[in-house]
């Protein structure tokens, strides 16, 4: 897909050291605003039943939406698919002083892989275990449904890579999933042909760069 990177910067407005991930010259992500990625983890727990639960994160990057997950004390495993074995390797060194720990902790499991041909395989995130069931499926790769970072991705916002991905989470699980664009009337439609309770939640955070806020999207669906 391109050559990821980690750069560090320090940013005169808002006068801290700034960790930012970059695709070739294609900003991902930075920790100027990681309130959607906390938000990711923090609401699909919170609609998500049950003791013991085990969570899969698609998408490590900084590590914000993971670090919100294990907030929850009631998460027993956290497997994070990544793409990219050096974001694992950041993270290994805690690189990143706002998640520093994360790789460490003993609930959490690290694997390179593609979310999405996993996500789409009968045998599903736990080589050792085809099969298993989570709680919960927590995703940041892409930018939004439409705005893909490679475009084999695409078919897995359709109906029939949302029920193979479903097929992986216990009833009454929660599929959660970040978005840069606005909410999506055509996704929501999409996601309502395959689970219950679907919603678009809207976060809002200040962006002293426009003078105003900015906002990001987290989707949240329960299956059946």
């Amino acid at each position: 897909m391109g050559e990821i990177s980690l750069r560090r910067r320090y940013d005169p407005t808002f006068k801290t050291e700034v960790y930012e991930v970059k695709l070739d010259e294609e900003f991902l992500m930075s920790s100027l605003f990681p309130v959607a990625e906390i938000e990711l983890g923090r609401l699909g727990l919170a609609r998500t039943a049950g003791d013991r639960l085990d969570v899969i994160v698609g998408g490590l990057g900084l590590g914000y939406t993971a670090d919100a997950a294990l907030e929850d004390s009631r998460v027993a495993t956290l497997t994070v698919i990544e793409y990219s074995d050096a974001v694992i390797e950041w993270h290994e060194r805690d690189l990143l002083p706002d998640t520093a720990g994360l790789a460490a902790d003993e609930r959490v499991s690290l694997i390179q892989a593609d979310f999405f041909a996993t996500a789409r395989s009968a045998e599903g995130f736990d080589p050792e275990s085809p099969g298993r069931l989570y709680d919960a499926i927590l995703l940041d790769i892409d930018h939004s449904p439409r705005h893909v970072l490679h475009f084999p991705h695409a078919a897995f916002y359709t109906p029939e890579g949302m029920r193979d991905m479903s097929a992986h989470l216990r009833s009454g699980g929660t599929f959660a999933m970040w978005s840069d664009d606005p909410p999506d009337q055509d996704f929501t439609a999409l996601l309502d042909q395959v689970f219950t309770e679907v919603e678009a939640q809207r976060i809002w955070f200040d962006n002293p760069f426009i003078d105003g806020q900015s906002s990001n999207t987290v989707y949240l669906a329960t299956k059946p």
